[in-house]
Protein backbone atom coordinates (compact mmCIF):
# COMPACT_ATOMS: atom_id res chain seq x y z
CA UNK A 1 0.00 0.00 0.00
CA UNK A 2 1.00 3.62 -0.52
CA UNK A 3 0.94 5.03 3.03
CA UNK A 4 1.76 8.40 4.50
CA UNK A 5 2.76 8.67 8.16
CA UNK A 6 2.52 11.88 10.17
CA UNK A 7 4.31 12.21 13.50
CA UNK A 8 7.58 10.50 14.37
CA UNK A 9 7.74 10.51 18.14
CA UNK A 10 8.68 7.28 19.90
CA UNK A 11 5.45 5.56 18.94
CA UNK A 12 5.07 7.02 15.46
CA UNK A 13 8.66 6.30 14.48
CA UNK A 14 8.34 2.67 15.56
CA UNK A 15 5.04 2.28 13.69
CA UNK A 16 6.41 3.86 10.52
CA UNK A 17 9.44 1.58 10.74
CA UNK A 18 7.19 -1.47 10.87
CA UNK A 19 5.34 -0.29 7.77
CA UNK A 20 8.60 0.18 5.86
CA UNK A 21 9.84 -3.24 6.97
CA UNK A 22 6.55 -4.80 5.81
CA UNK A 23 7.24 -3.54 2.30
CA UNK A 24 4.75 -0.69 2.08
CA UNK A 25 5.49 2.43 0.05
CA UNK A 26 5.81 4.90 2.95
CA UNK A 27 6.11 8.68 2.93
CA UNK A 28 6.83 10.31 6.30
CA UNK A 29 6.39 13.78 7.72
CA UNK A 30 7.41 15.21 11.07
CA UNK A 31 7.23 18.75 12.38
CA UNK A 32 10.81 18.63 13.72
CA UNK A 33 13.53 17.78 11.18
CA UNK A 34 15.94 14.89 11.52
CA UNK A 35 13.69 12.22 13.01
CA UNK A 36 13.06 10.68 9.60
CA UNK A 37 16.67 10.28 8.47
CA UNK A 38 16.91 6.57 9.26
CA UNK A 39 13.49 5.90 7.73
CA UNK A 40 14.49 7.65 4.51
CA UNK A 41 17.72 5.63 4.50
CA UNK A 42 15.59 2.49 4.84
CA UNK A 43 13.48 3.40 1.80
CA UNK A 44 10.80 5.84 2.97
CA UNK A 45 10.19 9.13 1.18
CA UNK A 46 10.21 12.47 2.99
CA UNK A 47 7.30 14.92 2.68
CA UNK A 48 7.67 18.67 3.14
CA UNK A 49 4.04 19.13 4.19
CA UNK A 50 1.40 16.80 5.68
CA UNK A 51 -0.67 16.99 2.50
CA UNK A 52 2.28 15.72 0.48
CA UNK A 53 2.22 12.50 2.52
CA UNK A 54 -1.52 12.06 1.94
CA UNK A 55 -1.60 11.33 -1.78
CA UNK A 56 -1.80 7.53 -1.60
CA UNK A 57 -4.11 4.95 -0.06
CA UNK A 58 -3.82 5.91 3.61
CA UNK A 59 -2.31 8.65 5.72
CA UNK A 60 -1.77 7.56 9.32
CA UNK A 61 -1.27 10.13 12.07
CA UNK A 62 0.32 9.64 15.50
CA UNK A 63 0.49 13.07 17.09
CA UNK A 64 0.77 14.44 20.61
CA UNK A 65 -2.57 16.13 21.18
CA UNK A 66 -5.73 17.64 19.72
CA UNK A 67 -3.98 20.85 18.66
CA UNK A 68 -1.36 18.96 16.65
CA UNK A 69 -4.04 16.88 14.92
CA UNK A 70 -6.12 19.95 14.10
CA UNK A 71 -3.07 21.64 12.58
CA UNK A 72 -2.10 18.76 10.27
CA UNK A 73 -5.70 18.26 9.15
CA UNK A 74 -7.17 21.75 8.93
CA UNK A 75 -4.09 24.00 8.89
CA UNK A 76 -1.91 25.21 6.03
CA UNK A 77 -0.62 22.24 4.08
CA UNK A 78 -3.12 20.03 5.92
CA UNK A 79 -4.65 16.80 4.74
CA UNK A 80 -8.36 17.68 4.92
CA UNK A 81 -8.93 17.55 1.16
CA UNK A 82 -6.22 15.03 0.28
CA UNK A 83 -7.27 11.79 -1.43
CA UNK A 84 -5.86 9.39 1.17
CA UNK A 85 -8.03 7.95 3.92
CA UNK A 86 -7.00 9.54 7.21
CA UNK A 87 -6.38 6.91 9.90
CA UNK A 88 -6.04 8.64 13.26
CA UNK A 89 -3.94 6.77 15.84
CA UNK A 90 -3.55 9.73 18.21
CA UNK A 91 -5.23 9.87 21.60
CA UNK A 92 -7.65 12.74 21.12
CA UNK A 93 -10.90 14.00 22.58
CA UNK A 94 -14.29 12.73 21.51
CA UNK A 95 -15.32 16.17 20.22
CA UNK A 96 -12.38 16.35 17.82
CA UNK A 97 -13.06 12.80 16.64
CA UNK A 98 -16.61 13.88 15.86
CA UNK A 99 -15.32 16.87 13.90
CA UNK A 100 -12.90 14.71 11.91
CA UNK A 101 -15.65 12.20 11.18
CA UNK A 102 -17.96 14.99 10.00
CA UNK A 103 -15.22 16.22 7.65
CA UNK A 104 -15.33 12.78 5.98
CA UNK A 105 -12.86 10.11 4.85
CA UNK A 106 -11.69 9.42 8.40
CA UNK A 107 -11.18 6.35 10.57
CA UNK A 108 -10.28 6.35 14.27
CA UNK A 109 -7.73 3.70 15.22
CA UNK A 110 -5.92 4.52 18.48
CA UNK A 111 -3.57 1.88 19.82
CA UNK A 112 -2.70 0.29 23.14
CA UNK A 113 0.93 -0.50 23.84
CA UNK A 114 4.14 1.25 24.83
CA UNK A 115 7.12 1.90 22.50
CA UNK A 116 8.65 -1.61 22.86
CA UNK A 117 5.35 -3.11 21.67
CA UNK A 118 5.29 -0.69 18.74
CA UNK A 119 8.84 -1.68 17.81
CA UNK A 120 7.85 -5.34 17.85
CA UNK A 121 4.65 -4.80 15.88
CA UNK A 122 2.62 -5.97 18.88
CA UNK A 123 0.25 -3.06 19.38
CA UNK A 124 -3.48 -3.52 19.83
CA UNK A 125 -5.47 -1.43 17.35
CA UNK A 126 -8.92 -0.17 18.34
CA UNK A 127 -10.76 0.79 15.17
CA UNK A 128 -14.11 2.49 14.63
CA UNK A 129 -15.72 3.68 11.42
CA UNK A 130 -17.11 2.24 8.23
CA UNK A 131 -16.44 -1.52 8.12
CA UNK A 132 -15.19 -1.36 4.52
CA UNK A 133 -12.62 1.26 5.52
CA UNK A 134 -11.39 -0.90 8.38
CA UNK A 135 -11.05 -3.78 5.93
CA UNK A 136 -9.01 -1.55 3.63
CA UNK A 137 -6.59 -0.79 6.47
CA UNK A 138 -5.99 -4.44 7.39
CA UNK A 139 -2.52 -4.74 5.76
CA UNK A 140 -1.30 -1.65 7.61
CA UNK A 141 -2.81 -2.74 10.92
CA UNK A 142 -1.23 -6.18 10.55
CA UNK A 143 2.18 -4.53 10.17
CA UNK A 144 1.91 -2.53 13.40
CA UNK A 145 -0.28 -4.68 15.62
CA UNK A 146 -1.09 -8.15 16.85
CA UNK A 147 -4.87 -7.69 16.91
CA UNK A 148 -7.49 -5.21 15.70
CA UNK A 149 -10.65 -4.62 17.73
CA UNK A 150 -13.69 -3.22 15.92
CA UNK A 151 -15.76 -1.12 18.30
CA UNK A 152 -18.42 0.50 16.12
CA UNK A 153 -19.37 2.43 13.02
CA UNK A 154 -18.88 5.87 14.58
CA UNK A 155 -15.18 6.86 14.76
CA UNK A 156 -15.43 8.60 18.18
CA UNK A 157 -16.24 5.22 19.79
CA UNK A 158 -12.60 4.15 19.37
CA UNK A 159 -11.36 7.32 21.02
CA UNK A 160 -13.70 6.80 23.95
CA UNK A 161 -12.38 3.24 24.35
CA UNK A 162 -8.81 4.56 24.26
CA UNK A 163 -9.49 7.21 26.91
CA UNK A 164 -11.25 4.63 29.08
CA UNK A 165 -8.29 2.27 28.76
CA UNK A 166 -5.73 4.94 29.59
CA UNK A 167 -7.75 5.89 32.65
CA UNK A 168 -7.73 2.25 33.76
CA UNK A 169 -3.95 2.09 33.34
CA UNK A 170 -3.54 5.08 35.62
CA UNK A 171 -6.07 3.64 38.08
CA UNK A 172 -3.98 0.45 38.18
CA UNK A 173 -0.82 2.48 38.78
CA UNK A 174 -2.59 4.34 41.59
CA UNK A 175 -3.81 1.11 43.19
CA UNK A 176 -0.37 -0.51 43.00
CA UNK A 177 1.34 2.59 44.37
CA UNK A 178 -1.03 2.72 47.34
CA UNK A 179 -0.70 -1.03 48.02
CA UNK A 180 3.09 -0.92 47.77
CA UNK A 181 3.22 2.08 50.06
CA UNK A 182 1.04 0.31 52.63
CA UNK A 183 3.19 -2.83 52.45
CA UNK A 184 6.46 -0.94 52.72
CA UNK A 185 5.22 1.12 55.67
CA UNK A 186 4.35 -2.17 57.38
CA UNK A 187 7.75 -3.72 56.70
CA UNK A 188 6.95 -5.82 53.61
CA UNK A 189 9.27 -5.35 50.64
CA UNK A 190 7.39 -3.99 47.62
CA UNK A 191 9.27 -6.38 45.28
CA UNK A 192 7.91 -9.29 47.30
CA UNK A 193 4.41 -7.80 47.29
CA UNK A 194 4.51 -7.50 43.50
CA UNK A 195 5.73 -11.09 43.15
CA UNK A 196 2.84 -12.37 45.24
CA UNK A 197 0.14 -10.26 43.59
CA UNK A 198 1.23 -10.84 39.97
CA UNK A 199 1.70 -14.54 40.74
CA UNK A 200 -1.83 -14.90 42.08
CA UNK A 201 -4.69 -12.51 41.37
CA UNK A 202 -3.10 -9.77 39.26
CA UNK A 203 -1.13 -11.47 36.51
CA UNK A 204 -2.24 -9.19 33.68
CA UNK A 205 0.49 -7.38 31.69
CA UNK A 206 -0.53 -3.96 33.03
CA UNK A 207 0.27 -5.09 36.58
CA UNK A 208 3.42 -6.96 35.58
CA UNK A 209 4.90 -4.23 33.40
CA UNK A 210 3.91 -1.15 35.37
CA UNK A 211 4.48 -2.97 38.65
CA UNK A 212 8.09 -3.61 37.64
CA UNK A 213 8.49 0.09 36.86
CA UNK A 214 7.12 1.02 40.27
CA UNK A 215 9.25 -1.34 42.36
CA UNK A 216 12.38 -0.27 40.48
CA UNK A 217 11.46 3.46 40.38
CA UNK A 218 12.15 3.19 36.65
CA UNK A 219 10.53 6.36 35.38
CA UNK A 220 13.23 7.75 33.08
CA UNK A 221 13.58 7.78 30.16
CA UNK A 222 9.85 8.16 29.81
CA UNK A 223 8.08 5.73 27.51
CA UNK A 224 4.98 7.88 27.88
CA UNK A 225 5.61 11.27 29.42
CA UNK A 226 3.52 12.42 32.37
CA UNK A 227 2.23 15.59 30.62
CA UNK A 228 0.73 13.39 27.91
CA UNK A 229 -0.87 11.25 30.58
CA UNK A 230 -2.30 14.35 32.23
CA UNK A 231 -3.63 15.44 28.84
CA UNK A 232 -5.38 12.09 28.44
CA UNK A 233 -6.91 12.25 31.90
CA UNK A 234 -8.20 15.73 31.11
CA UNK A 235 -9.78 14.44 27.90
CA UNK A 236 -11.35 11.59 29.86
CA UNK A 237 -12.72 14.10 32.36
CA UNK A 238 -14.22 16.15 29.54
CA UNK A 239 -15.88 13.02 28.15
CA UNK A 240 -17.19 12.16 31.62
CA UNK A 241 -18.75 15.61 31.86
CA UNK A 242 -20.24 15.29 28.39
CA UNK A 243 -21.84 11.93 29.11
CA UNK A 244 -22.69 12.55 32.75
CA UNK A 245 -20.39 9.85 34.17
CA UNK A 246 -19.04 10.09 37.73
CA UNK A 247 -15.32 9.20 37.91
CA UNK A 248 -13.96 10.03 41.37
CA UNK A 249 -10.75 8.02 40.93
CA UNK A 250 -9.99 10.09 37.85
CA UNK A 251 -9.68 13.20 40.02
CA UNK A 252 -7.14 11.46 42.25
CA UNK A 253 -4.89 10.29 39.44
CA UNK A 254 -5.02 13.72 37.77
CA UNK A 255 -3.90 15.37 41.01
CA UNK A 256 -1.05 12.89 41.43
CA UNK A 257 0.10 13.45 37.86
CA UNK A 258 0.07 17.22 38.43
CA UNK A 259 2.03 16.86 41.67
CA UNK A 260 4.60 14.59 40.05
CA UNK A 261 5.12 16.93 37.10
CA UNK A 262 5.51 19.89 39.46
CA UNK A 263 8.25 18.11 41.43
CA UNK A 264 9.93 15.93 38.81
CA UNK A 265 9.47 17.92 35.59
CA UNK A 266 8.00 17.01 32.24
CA UNK A 267 10.45 14.24 31.37
CA UNK A 268 9.15 11.64 33.83
CA UNK A 269 6.99 8.70 32.80
CA UNK A 270 3.32 8.90 33.71
CA UNK A 271 3.81 5.91 36.01
CA UNK A 272 5.87 8.31 38.11
CA UNK A 273 2.55 9.45 39.58
CA UNK A 274 3.31 6.70 42.10
CA UNK A 275 5.95 9.01 43.59
CA UNK A 276 3.22 11.40 44.75
CA UNK A 277 1.65 8.54 46.73
CA UNK A 278 4.98 7.62 48.31
CA UNK A 279 5.82 11.20 49.24
CA UNK A 280 2.43 11.74 50.84
CA UNK A 281 3.21 8.81 53.16
CA UNK A 282 6.71 9.98 54.02
CA UNK A 283 8.61 7.53 51.83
Amino acid sequence: MKIGFLGLGQMGHAMATRLVEAGHDVTVWNRSPGKDDDLVAAGAARADRPVDAAQGDLVMSMLADDAAVEQVVFGDGGIQRAPALHVGHSTIGVALAERLAAAGHYLSAPVFGRPPAAQAGKLFVVAAGDAALIDRCAPAFEAIGQRTFRVGDAPPAANLVKLSGNFMIMAAVEAMAEAMTLAEKGGVDRHLLLEVLTGTLFGAPVYQNYGAMLVEDRFRPAGFAAPLGLKDMTLADTAATTYGATMPVLGIVRDHLRATIAVEGNDIDWAGAALAVRRASGL
